[in-house]
């Protein structure tokens, strides 16, 4: 989201752990070091603080952020700023766990964010690795990736809906079909009998967010006659069309 976006393109790397290393969990003064050093580094995002990032990134660094977008030490620098007005935001650290491979250690940690946008409240998780390697006795970060974790969005009203138009069968192959049932007015599916139920939020008409740990998208599509026939699941930028049996 936004704190990225508006100044921050973040992270991964790939490193290659030494052959005989193997992995070990960290000591807890060495995973506290690490969760110093990465809470620096989100505390810098807001106020543009160039030289905290320029003291933590090897010169090598590799970064990815959670649009795929790939950048390194120098364009990662140069894009922070501080914040415009009206905008304001913070990255609590949850859930830290870290592993050590000789002079690399890895760090696993959930990027809790908030932020205000003008007055309105928005939250957004990330799930973050970051990979750090000693130089002349400092952990430095060589390598930073993060993914959004997809959670449930706030609930909207949309007026209108006739949740019996949606129930019936939808198939994609022979031996797979998914219902989709009204049950005391919450609209819900299956993918296979005795699965479990992902329950459908409108978005707007003909246009839900399902429940399931994925969240994605779902577009009922009408035919010329105003008739419901067909389900699309929009997911990771790809459409999985479903026909609706008669």
């Amino acid at each position: 989201m936004r704190m990225r976006s508006l100044g921050l393109l973040l992270v991964t790397a790939v490193l290659s752990p030494v052959p005989a290393a193997r992995a070990a969990e960290a000591p807890k003064s060495l995973r506290d070091e690490l969760l110093q050093s990465t809470q620096a580094l989100v505390d810098a995002i807001p106020t543009g603080d160039k030289a905290v990032w320029e003291r933590a990134l090897t010169d090598d660094a590799v970064l990815v952020d959670e649009f795929g977008r790939v950048t390194h030490k120098a364009d990662t620098i140069a894009s922070l700023h501080p914040f415009p007005a009206g905008f304001s935001g913070s990255i609590e650290l949850r859930d830290a766990h870290a592993q050590q491979y000789g002079d690399t250690a890895i760090l696993q940690v959930e990027e809790y964010e908030r932020e205000t946008v003008f007055g309105q409240n928005l939250i957004v998780r990330y799930l973050s690795m970051l990979t750090f390697v000693k130089q002349s006795g400092v952990w430095k970060v060589a390598g930073y990736a993060d993914v959004t974790l997809p959670t449930a969005p706030p609930k909207l009203a949309v007026a209108d809906l006739v949740l019996a138009d949606y129930s019936g069968t939808y198939r994609y192959a022979p031996d797979r079909a998914w219902k989709v049932s009204d049950e005391h007015g919450v609209l819900s599916y299956v993918t296979k009998p005795g699965g479990p139920r992902n329950v459908l939020e409108p978005i707007g008409k003909d246009v839900f967010m399902s429940s399931d740990d994925e969240r994605n998208l779902l577009i009922f599509r009408r035919d010329e006659h105003g008739k419901v026939s067909a389900l699309i699941e929009r997911r990771k930028f790809n459409d999985l069309r479903l026909i609706r049996e008669i």
